[in-house]
């Protein structure tokens, strides 16, 4: 009988520990979400680390997730979705074992939707409508903004004006030609003058700068050149900007007493007007990874309120009566925030600027208030003022360039390992130096190896060389060039500059140099096709893992980053590239060089393809490549790639072709590339790229492999920038 085999237990009583039975309890009673959430809650409460700075990676969570989805109800979702999960962490927190828990995904979640809906809101706010197409205007405008480029002889006017078509006002910016028995007008000034204006370009092909979301947040409608001479109708009716016109007077002055490219880097430096630095010594700079040393940012702020700083702290030391009544370090403190909001202020308030400038007067703060200056915290209030301003810079390189040199600075020099080896010691002057200097070298390569996915992500090319080359160069700038700079202005006050400025020159004929030789060695620039958004995503997300969390944890970080890694390695670089106007093609050949349809033509957008193609910077022209056969009008390259042979077929000129014989081409070929509308009669064997498609779809990259084409509109959404011209 089955009651014969049912074990005597008493009532009451429980399973025995023994009773094999007893052990199978479904899984469902043995593991709960609560447990889990209460250990995750202990675990989050116990952790050593700073909350503050999670709040700002979360609140540029929330911006980055604008730009990355596509459509207004996504937005509308996640935002949504956000308040959901705040409503479900307050709910939770309530519960006192898992207080902790519920007020993080609380706070997060509010601060991400938050994110959202400012850059949202930003957008909705500043964004111009751009022009519906290009055309030749006559426009009476005031001149907002001026900025002189002697380096290509041009000026560029900003100008608000009235279209006289539709009665909008709008704000354009238009290049001017530097003349020199005409100066170009000032801000303030109401000007007549014919311009032929464009849209805002977007992205050439995918990956690419997107100058329409530039001038989106910027407000600018459209952008072209002057035609014949500007007629100046009333001067100053407005006061021009006090600071703009002190930066351009001192940028003037300072390349009237040292000449050369010298004389147009310490402008620079001294007023952050970079326009008169020759094309040459740019590029150069940009290859040996120096370009950071020509934009204003934390080295030049940092230099000039840490001088403030210490001179103040010195000369006011000198006065007894003052010392013996006020704290020195809070003067000298308030003397330093004055002249980095002066100097930030001077230069142009750009991003980097008003982030360095923020981020020295927190530690001046900190220094008077005997805090330690040097935290995540602070460059966590920091980013938090520039995304409350300027939500939009999140997605620039420069935002994102200064920040995480900072934050590995920051994280690097918290470390256990580094506070002991910085630790003052009992040794020689021999010694210290050494030890300083090794520093500063391992600072150069944790800053390269921070940097180096976003410099990659953004511009597709590297110096290999850079850490080596600012080793010499940060020294030079912060502690020769910029002081030399500083004492040569201050002496031209009595008019004796002049062995300072010969000084500075020197110091800055050498940083070009290193910067000339580094960028001059072989392998000196690495180039890489376009990184995915979920490979950069890993790496920034990997990296702050590694500088904001602390403890062992903190190795967790290294498996986002190794994974990008492997991502950004197998990334293939694209076998065909298309401009969005059909005219500038970049094709692949056996041997890594890119087949250009038309070489020289546009030194950007060749530049552009060869970056994104990610071969290598040799190029040859379509007519002196083996792999094409060209006509008057149209060219044919053949390819083999993998187990498949390719027919390319690209239009070169715009004459009309016989009907019959242009479908009987297409018909040949497997993809057809052309700069105008061709006949619904030409069906290419896989895709048809002429003006009618790349309308709509903007550049192309083609992975032939894969049969996968990328278009820059796949990553544009409903944008204000992109729906424009998508709709037309």
């Amino acid at each position: 009988m089955a009651s014969s085999n049912v074990p005597n237990v008493p009532m009451g009583a429980g399973p025995g520990p023994g009773d094999a039975a007893a052990q199978h309890v479904p899984w469902h009673s043995r593991v709960h979400l609560s447990s889990i959430a209460t250990r995750l809650d202990s675990a989050l409460g116990n952790a050593g680390f700073d909350r503050a700075p999670w709040l700002a990676v979360v609140l540029a969570g929330g911006i980055a997730s604008w730009f990355a989805l596509h459509s207004r109800w996504e937005w509308g979702a996640a935002i949504a979705a956000a308040l959901l999960l705040a409503l479900w962490g307050w709910a939770i927190s309530r519960n006192e074992t898992r207080e902790y828990l519920g007020r993080a995904v609380m706070i997060a979640a509010l601060v991400f939707a938050f994110g959202i809906g400012l850059v949202w809101a930003r957008s909705a706010t500043v964004g111009a409508e751009p022009l519906a197409y290009p055309r030749v205007v006559t426009l009476q405008g005031r001149v907002l903004e001026r900025e002189d480029q002697p380096a290509r002889d041009r000026s560029r006017l900003t100008l608000a004006y009235r279209d006289a078509q539709d009665g909008h006002a709008r704000k354009v910016r238009v290049n001017v030609p530097l003349l020199a028995d005409n100066a170009p007008p000032d801000e303030g000034d109401i000007v007549r003058l014919r311009s032929r204006l464009m849209p805002p370009a977007p992205p050439l092909v995918p990956g690419a700068y997107d100058f329409a979301r530039t001038a989106w947040f910027e407000g600018l409608a459209a952008t072209g050149s002057a035609i014949g001479e500007i007629e100046t109708l009333s001067v100053g009716q407005i006061e021009a900007d006090p600071f703009s016109r002190a930066q351009r007077h001192l940028s003037q002055h300072v390349r009237g007493q040292l000449g050369g490219s010298e004389g147009a880097i310490a402008a620079a430096f001294a007023s952050g007007d970079r326009g008169a630095i020759a094309e040459r010594d740019e590029s150069a700079m940009r290859d040996a990874g120096l370009t950071h040393l020509l934009s204003i940012s934390g080295l030049h702020v940092s230099a000039v309120i840490a001088a403030a700083y210490f001179l103040a702290l010195r000369i006011l030391a000198l006065w007894p009566w003052l010392v013996l009544r006020v704290r020195l370090p809070v003067m000298a403190a308030a003397v330093g925030a004055l002249a980095g909001i002066g100097y930030t202020l001077l230069t142009g308030a750009e991003v980097p600027t008003v982030r360095s400038c923020v981020g020295a007067v927190l530690v001046l703060l900190a220094l008077a208030l005997g805090r330690e200056p040097l935290s995540l915290r602070m460059v966590a209030v920091a980013a938090s003022v520039v995304m409350l301003a300027w939500p939009e810079a999140l997605v620039g390189p420069s935002f994102q360039m200064s920040f995480s040199a900072v934050i590995a600075i920051v994280g690097l020099h918290n470390a256990g390992p580094v506070r002991r080896f910085l630790a003052p010691r009992d040794e020689g002057m021999a010694r210290r130096f050494l030890r300083h200097l090794a520093m500063l070298l391992l600072t150069g390569f944790v800053i390269e190896i921070a940097l180096m996915p976003i410099v990659l992500f953004h511009f597709h090319r590297a110096g290999l060389y850079g850490a080596f080359a600012n080793v010499l160069a940060i020294p030079l700038t912060t502690f020769v060039s910029m002081p030399l700079i500083a004492l040569a202005l201050a002496l031209d006050i009595v008019g004796l500059g002049g062995p300072a400025w010969w000084l500075a020159g020197w110091s800055l004929d050498l940083l070009l140099a290193i910067a000339h030789f580094a960028a001059s060695q072989p392998g000196a620039v690495k180039l890489a096709p376009q990184m995915s958004g979920l490979t950069i995503a890993l790496f920034v997300l990997g990296g702050l893992w590694l500088a904001l969390w602390s403890g062992r944890g903190r190795l967790l970080g290294l498996l986002p980053v190794t994974l990008a890694l492997g991502l950004l390695v197998m990334t293939p670089a694209p076998d065909i590239l298309i401009g969005r106007d059909g005219r500038n093609v970049g094709i692949a050949d056996e041997e890594g060089r890119l087949v250009m349809l038309r070489e020289g033509r546009s030194g950007y957008a060749r530049d552009t393809i060869v970056e994104l193609g990610g071969r290598g910077a040799e190029t040859v022209g379509i007519d002196h490549s083996a792999l094409a056969r060209c006509s008057r009008d149209f060219c044919t390259v053949e390819l083999d790639r993998g187990d498949r042979h390719w027919s390319i077929l690209m239009a070169r000129s715009r004459d009309l072709v016989s009907e019959r014989a242009l479908a009987a081409a297409c018909e040949r070929a497997d993809i057809v590339v052309a700069d105008r509308y061709l006949p619904y009669t030409c069906r290419p064997r896989w895709l048809l790229a002429d003006q009618r498609f790349l309308s709509r779809s903007g550049g192309l990259a083609l992975y032939l492999d894969d049969r996968r084409v990328a278009t820059v509109a796949d990553g544009q959404g409903e944008h204000g920038w992109w729906r424009a011209p998508r709709d037309n």
